[in-house]
């Protein structure tokens, strides 16, 4: 899937939405978008596949986290320019777990 089939979805959306405020785990993600829990986890896994999020275990729950940043810029014409890209997050900006 690419990345803009990947980020068309406005669930998914959502969801890096919440995970870009801070790390959560499945149960507070379904429940701030208002979905189940085997709908979300579908979702993550999706944005798992697309190198957008990243899990870790903190006792027995897994948590995700935002693994890239994502950036979007559309100019008009004459330029016409439509850029959509991923990069990874350096490690070391990251907060400890």
């Amino acid at each position: 899937m690419s990345l803009i089939e990947t980020l068309g979805n406005g669930t998914r959306l959502e969801i890096l939405r919440e995970l870009s405020r801070e790390p959560k785990y499945v149960s507070e993600l379904a429940e701030a978008t208002g979905m189940d829990g085997k709908t979300a986890v579908h979702h993550l896994s999706t944005l798992e596949e697309a190198g957008l999020v990243e899990w870790y275990m903190r006792g027995n729950r897994k948590y995700y986290e935002l693994a890239a940043t994502i950036e979007l810029q559309i100019a008009p014409p004459p330029e016409r320019t439509f850029l959509l890209q991923a990069e990874s997050i350096d490690g070391e900006d990251r907060p400890q777990r």
